[in-house]
């Protein structure tokens, strides 16, 4: 059964930075691309960043480019999501996302 379970979450000021984690489970890790989303209140869910399978190549939306980087641990089978310079638009839950299996997500509110 495949599981992703975010986590770290919170409530931070503009300008700080935070660490997002999705820990994996039920299939293998470097087998498919993985994912974070993130939806606002009232807007539709939305994709963040990617990081591809076996390269590791990664991809950022253009609003999180330069600020997020996205990087795995194989051996935790663990996705991070590291985010810097945060601003009061990237307030949203977060979510992780692998094939057609999504995380419950994890708040992420940050005040201006």
């Amino acid at each position: 059964e495949v599981q992703l379970v975010e986590s770290g979450g919170a409530m931070v000021q503009a300008g700080g930075s935070l660490r997002l984690s999705c820990a994996a489970s039920g299939f293998t890790f470097d087998d498919y691309a993985i994912a974070w989303f993130r939806q606002a209140p009232g807007k539709e869910r939305e994709g963040v960043s990617c990081i591809s399978s076996i390269h590791g190549r990664t991809y950022y939306a253009d609003s999180v480019k330069s600020r997020f980087t996205i990087f795995k641990d194989t051996r935790k089978n663990t996705l991070y999501l590291h985010m810097n310079l945060l601003e009061p638009e990237d307030t949203a839950v977060y979510f992780c996302n692998v094939d057609v299996y999504w995380g419950q997500g994890t708040q992420l509110t940050v005040s201006s």
